[in-house]
């Protein structure tokens, strides 16, 4: 039974490695598969991008309220009156009233249950506020399209900082696992001299600290990868086993600050909320028709009697006081002018930092050759420094110092090339600039 148990696991392992294999180059090509555009598309698909498509339909909507006011509204109405005396059905002139009197056969059209159905109808002729109504849905719906580009490109500039601090995660280690191996090289020298009695025990010890604090490093370095993952994937619904490669295929473009335009649009529909407002005061002019066939007994000889009537008129208004919409000017003004307080305080802030990123991002560019060449020579003094230490030429704390120094110089380069992605996205937010022609 037991040499059955062997031979089954031994048959199940066989199966597996199998399927990994095959399995292999299908995963690696579906990582392959996923792009910065693979991303911005999902992005697209997102519930906060569809937010924003839901604001600008709303915005719309709004617009479409403010013109309908300009079309006829029209009801069907039905009506029931009772009176505790008998009452006219509809207007009765005296020359057609006179001959009902003197023949009473004839019904007259008064009675204490009236029944009525008929057609209203009501329309704006003249109303000037109306159209600065739309006006402002109008001017309200292209900040939405402003905000949602906006929002489109902050997004995408969170996806492609992220993916810059992951291939700068996976760089650094990678360089922490060469600094590993380099490690695990000399502690085989380590060992001899020890064993030979050539080093003391403690130089043993020194060298597997060294390995263990690579270690820790690397599983803190696993605990960001982790975030910087989970924070693609809850913007693109994508979860990444590895960093994309990207490639910067142009740089940004200075111009009008874009990211405040959604602000500019809404400044102007608050002004044109305040002419809106305004125009309340003035004349407006509407057209009311009415239309009611009227059923009921007539009250002097019980008979069945029916009749029509109808009515079209031209109504003006004019506001002579209203001081609850003296109040509503005002309060539009006062928003207006808070409105306009934040594009001031914005552009005074957005400038400012656009000066300074784009200051950094030279400073960046040029720290990148300059740790560039320092990594040569620092490689260069490790390769010295390990062959004095296996000549006894150099003690172990020294020799540490130079792997140390390889790590620390090439941490500042990828790390560098991290804030160059950031800096760059920030630029692009500021300028409007469109991502997806700068990165690939």
């Amino acid at each position: 039974m037991k040499r059955y148990n062997e031979i089954f696991n031994k048959e199940i392992s066989k199966l597996l490695y199998l399927l990994l294999l095959i399995l292999s180059p299908l995963l690696i090509h579906a990582q392959q598969a996923i792009t910065i555009d693979t991303l911005f598309n999902q992005l697209r698909l997102h519930p906060i991008s569809k937010a924003d498509n839901i604001k600008i339909l709303q915005a719309a909507a709004f617009k479409n309220i403010a013109n309908s006011q300009l079309y006829p509204a029209i009801d069907l109405t039905g009506r029931y009156d009772y009176s505790s005396i008998p009452s006219s059905m509809y207007p009765l002139p005296p020359n057609e009233m006179l001959p009902m009197v003197q023949n009473q056969s004839i019904a007259q059209p008064f009675s204490k249950n009236i029944y009525r159905a008929g057609v209203g109808i009501s329309m704006p002729l003249f109303v000037k506020s109306i159209f600065s109504i739309a006006s402002q849905a109008q001017m309200m719906q292209h900040s939405a399209e402003d905000q949602q580009y906006i929002n489109l490109l902050k997004n995408e500039a969170i996806i492609v900082s992220a993916n810059a601090n992951l291939i700068y995660i996976q760089q650094l280690d990678s360089s922490l696992e060469k600094k590993k191996s380099s490690l695990l090289k000399t502690k085989e020298i380590v060992a001899i001299k020890v064993n030979n009695g050539r080093s003391p025990g403690s130089v043993l010890v020194n060298i597997n600290n060294a390995i263990n604090e690579i270690d820790i490093l690397k599983n803190d370095l696993a605990l960001q990868r982790e975030e910087l993952i989970a924070s693609i994937a809850n913007l693109t619904a994508v979860r990444l086993t590895a960093a994309i490669p990207m490639i910067q295929t142009g740089t940004y473009k200075e111009g009008e600050i874009k990211a405040l335009d959604p602000l500019r649009k809404k400044i102007e529909a608050d002004k044109l909320a305040v002419k809106a407002e305004k125009e309340k005061l003035l004349p407006s002019l509407f057209l009311q028709g009415n239309y009611s066939s009227n059923f009921a007994k007539a009250y002097n000889n019980n008979k069945s009697i029916n009749g029509d009537y109808t009515t079209v008129g031209v109504v003006l208004k004019v506001p002579i006081f209203s001081k609850s919409q003296y109040a509503q000017i005002n309060k539009s003004k006062l928003e207006v002018a808070a409105s306009q307080n934040d594009l001031d305080r914005m552009t005074l802030e957005f400038t400012v930092q656009a000066q300074q990123l784009e200051n950094t991002l030279h400073l960046l560019e040029n720290s990148v050759q300059l740790y560039s060449n320092s990594i040569k020579d620092k490689e260069e003094l490790l390769e010295i420094a390990r062959v004095s230490y296996s000549l006894d030429q150099m003690t172990i704390d020294d020799y540490l110092k130079y792997e140390d120094d390889v790590v620390l110089e090439k941490t500042k380069l990828y790390k560098t090339q991290s804030q160059i992605w950031q800096t760059l996205m920030k630029l692009a937010v500021i300028y409007g600039n469109d991502i997806q022609t700068l990165v690939q």
